[in-house]
């Protein structure tokens, strides 16, 4: 999440309520979650195991809970508790406006769009040419939404992610600040729900198709010309490249990558990044034919079974 105008180290100090180390001057142009961190962000880090990362990414602001070393043109923000602080600042500079009608009065809608009833499109949204969104469709705000998009009825578009911390007798959760972007040509099925990012975007690439009831998770970019079937769950920070398929009912853990051109057959759990490519199926998926060589094997173990025991 890229902030409307730059602040410096003593402006969001000051939001804070907190010490920090550098120039006062220094530059704070964002805030982004580690793995999509660019110079001039803000980053957490609130675990000494993950600190080496966070000092040695390539954010330029660490929001962190130890006054350590800082490495040479970086700054530090010294904070008890760098996760709150984290949603503070998301609170700051991305409030939760009230939308008072259907459509908001500061979304946008393209020439020849139309939106069916009881659809709902939330503040600074964006919507392009030639789109058709039926009914009972929920967009968030901050949503960016392309030319020739098509949306089926029940869909949401920009649900908080599903992020947490684990403190004694609660779950603390990381506010949502970043949004979706479908492009263009893009079709989304029925009951689908694409969570928004938690400071970058969700997004789904130009040519794209979604059947009913997919799943898609905060940050994950989807590719270019990519089917999925019904009932995928893609989890957040996954990457997808383009003419990916992927077939009903598979679920993917969070942070992997999918190669392009990778087929993924249906009920397939993936647990780690695919090349592309290939042909994928099972629990853990993993290429096809070898798979089926395996399940192959497993019906010849009754009989060798037999065999042993008639010996």
């Amino acid at each position: 999440m890229k902030f409307n105008t730059p602040q410096t180290l003593q402006d969001i100090a000051t939001i804070l309520d907190c010490d920090f180390v550098g120039d006062a001057d220094f530059p704070v142009l964002g805030m982004n979650e580690i793995h999509v961190v660019q110079p001039g962000d803000i980053v957490f880090v609130d675990h000494p195991k993950y600190y080496d990362k966070a000092l040695q990414s390539p954010a330029t602001i660490i929001l962190i809970n130890k006054n350590v070393t800082c490495p040479a043109g970086k700054a530090l923000l010294i904070s008890d508790d760098p996760f709150r602080d984290f949603n503070s600042l998301t609170n700051h500079f991305n409030p939760f406006v009230m939308a008072r009608a259907v459509i908001a009065d500061s979304a946008t809608i393209g020439k020849n769009t139309v939106i069916q009833p009881n659809v709902f499109v939330g503040n600074n949204v964006e919507i392009g040419d030639d789109c058709l969104i039926h009914p009972n469709v929920t967009i968030y705000d901050n949503t960016i939404i392309g030319n020739n998009v098509t949306i089926h009825a029940g869909t949401v578009l920009g649900a908080d992610a599903f992020y947490y911390k684990n403190r004694p007798e609660k779950f603390d959760k990381l506010i949502s600040g970043g949004n979706v972007v479908i492009k263009d040509n893009v079709d989304i099925g029925a009951l689908c729900t694409i969570d928004k990012g938690v400071t970058a975007s969700t997004t789904i690439g130009a040519g794209t198709k979604l059947d009913n009831q997919v799943h898609v998770g905060h940050d994950t970019v989807i590719g270019e010309l990519c089917l999925i079937a019904s009932q995928v769950g893609i989890a957040g920070c996954v990457l997808i490249e383009n003419f990916v398929t992927i077939w009903g009912q598979v679920g993917i853990t969070s942070g992997v990558t999918i190669g392009e051109k990778a087929i993924i057959s249906a009920q397939s759990g993936v647990s780690k990044s695919l090349p592309g490519h290939k042909s994928y199926f099972g629990t853990p998926a993993d290429d096809f034919r070898k798979k089926y060589k395996e399940l192959a094997s497993i019906r010849l173990i009754p009989d060798i079974i037999e065999k042993l025991d008639n010996l």
